[in-house]
């Protein structure tokens, strides 16, 4: 098990590496490498997670990063707006459309999808192709031996049919596991929540007391990136937030009430309320709602 597992890996990334070396971009190598009968009949090795058409972009990727090579890749138009043009020398999101049911009663579902998503990106109201791109999805789905593959295509079908999720993650539902999260994850999402286009200009900073962990950070907005150390209070900070990690966490999550923050005895705000709020203010909170393949 351990043998084919790790020629699995050192064949996928050799491999890789070879046909890159020869000037194959990611798209091409990932249909070009093929597990040897050896490996390929080995069911432990099979693609039933991952899949190699996968991996070898990654592989790529590590080496070379996301560029391909390909001037026209280095700076192409944002989905939408190619799907529109795409749709406009075709002739027409019906036209596309036609093509793509062409292709799928042909099983040649990967081109379908590829028509498809120009028509569905560029024509968003077009119901024909959206059904038919479902439709698509799902038979690629189906096909799928790798679960995540198959997650993502019938993901897809489900919402081209009945749009994005109305709700994100529960977060709520997460608290006891985040009781354990150190609290320098929780910063480091916050820095990656910042609105750098909201925060540029602002000069704002921070002070973070955790009573009960007998802990401190100083958090500070500097050229629109949001820093933070563990030190003790800055007496030029803006604001100090004294709190205990929970109250924290519900904070994070979304799920502290007024008697969490108003009313409890563990959280205290010196300085400026305001300066605090603003701060605050200028971390987004990703919904997880927005959607995949139709927009």
């Amino acid at each position: 098990f351990i043998t084919k597992t790790r020629d699995v890996y050192k064949y996928t990334h050799d491999q890789t590496v070879r046909l890159a070396n020869a000037g194959h971009t990611p798209r091409e190598i990932a249909d070009l490498v093929k597990l040897p009968k050896s490996l390929a009949s080995y069911p432990n090795t099979r693609g039933y997670y991952g899949d190699l058409r996968h991996n070898v972009k990654a592989v790529y990727q590590l080496y070379l990063g996301a560029y391909d090579g390909n001037p026209a890749n280095l700076n192409p138009l944002p989905p939408q707006e190619s799907a529109k043009r795409y749709l406009e020398v075709i002739g027409g999101a019906d036209k596309a459309v036609a093509a793509a049911q062409a292709a799928y009663d042909k099983g040649d579902f990967r081109w379908a999808a590829e028509l498809l998503n120009h028509a569905v990106f560029g024509a968003p109201d077009n119901k024909a192709a959206k059904d038919l791109l479902a439709r698509t999805y799902e038979q690629m789905g189906f096909m799928s031996e790798a679960a995540t593959w198959r997650n993502s295509y019938l993901t897809a079908a489900q919402e081209l049919r009945e749009g994005p999720p109305k709700k994100g993650v529960d977060r709520s539902a997460l608290i006891e596991m985040l009781y354990h999260t150190p609290i320098d994850r929780f910063l480091e999402a916050m820095a990656a929540g910042l609105n750098g286009p909201d925060a540029e200009g602002k000069d704002l900073k921070v002070n973070l007391v955790l009573t009960d962990l007998k802990t401190s950070y100083v958090l500070w907005i500097e050229n629109a990136v949001l820093h933070f150390k563990k030190a003790p209070p800055d007496a030029s900070a803006n604001a100090t937030l004294t709190l205990t990690k929970p109250i924290f966490i519900k904070m994070m999550a979304g799920t502290a009430g007024v008697k969490d923050t108003l009313l409890s005895d563990d959280l205290k705000i010196d300085g400026s309320k305001i300066d605090l709020v603003r701060f605050f203010s200028l971390i987004d909170k990703a919904p997880g709602t927005f959607q995949i393949v139709t927009k």
